[in-house]
């Protein structure tokens, strides 16, 4: 049984859930699911607890060791982003107070970057744009479905997708999530996992309408039958099948970007850390 954790997040079961129904199976491998907020997951990996994690990008460099990259299963923004919000006409200091999703997570390294002096606290997704309307901190960073639907009495005073075209300057996508797997599986077991989940997102993308029905059916999806719609067009579309070159150039950034802010002790090449596919031929050459 291969143990698979992914988000509750709408792209998360989108592109895991055909697998739930049914309709992606294999004859050799069984996969049992958990789902956790996305700070947890990463933390949970750093320890090793699924064979099989949804992790934001910019862990991968801290757990490259014992996890594999995949190439599906991925969420970029292009355009668009989380957002860092704040009530209308508030000015922010230089030493503001934020809230993040985690410490681990894309939008947090990002902002960490952008804001060396801002002071951070963290806190679950779901409580910070509360947080910011209570006064408990100055702003926060919307990830999520929270993106699409926040507190009129807030703005917003930063798009991260801006500030991640100025960090990267090279009009790349934003690597926001992707998905690791346990180095210690055997590998053709790796290669076969990486190659269900790949069908399922396939599957997931292009009967997109059928699948949407029966999530918000079962009451699994924290949004409406719009916002879902919206949702998926930006974190769960063609682009999440399987990885692009340039998609790859940005989680290359990414980790760049990390590595001379000191969050990481090397540069990593996602490249070098991808299932070796080639494998699966040369078994039958």
């Amino acid at each position: 049984m291969i143990s698979v954790a992914h988000s509750p997040d709408a792209d998360d079961l989108f592109m895991y859930y055909a697998i739930v129904f049914g309709w992606v199976d294999s004859t050799n491998l069984r996969f049992n699911n958990t789902a956790k907020d996305i700070q947890t997951l990463n933390v949970d990996t750093l320890q090793g607890k699924y064979d099989i994690s949804a992790i934001s990008f910019a862990l991968y460099p801290l757990i490259a060791q014992n996890y594999a990259l995949l190439r599906t299963g991925v969420s970029f923004g292009n355009g668009y982003g989380p957002k860092l919000i704040k009530k209308k006409g508030k000015i922010c200091k230089k030493h503001f107070k934020v809230a993040l999703s985690g410490e681990h997570t894309t939008n947090a390294m990002i902002f960490r970057i952008a804001y060396p002096h801002a002071r951070i606290i963290y806190k679950n997704f779901l409580d910070i744009e509360q947080s910011v309307l209570s006064g408990e901190v100055d702003a926060g960073v919307l990830i999520h479905e929270s993106i699409l639907n926040f507190d009129k009495g807030l703005e917003v005073e930063a798009e991260l997708w801006d500030i991640w075209q100025e960090l990267s300057a090279d009009n790349l996508p934003l690597p926001l999530g992707g998905m690791a797997l346990r180095r210690s599986l055997p590998l053709t077991t790796a290669i076969e996992c990486e190659k269900i989940l790949t069908k399922a997102v396939n599957i997931a993308v292009n009967n997109k309408k059928i699948l949407s029905e029966m999530l918000l059916e079962r009451g699994i999806i924290r949004v409406n039958a719009k916002e879902l719609d919206t949702y998926l067009n930006l974190y769960a579309n063609q682009d999440s099948i399987s990885m692009n070159e340039n998609e790859i150039k940005a989680v290359d950034k990414l980790f760049e970007l990390g590595y001379k802010a000191g969050f990481y002790p090397h540069i990593l090449k996602a490249q070098d850390y991808f299932i070796p596919t080639e494998y699966e031929q040369l078994r039958f050459c």
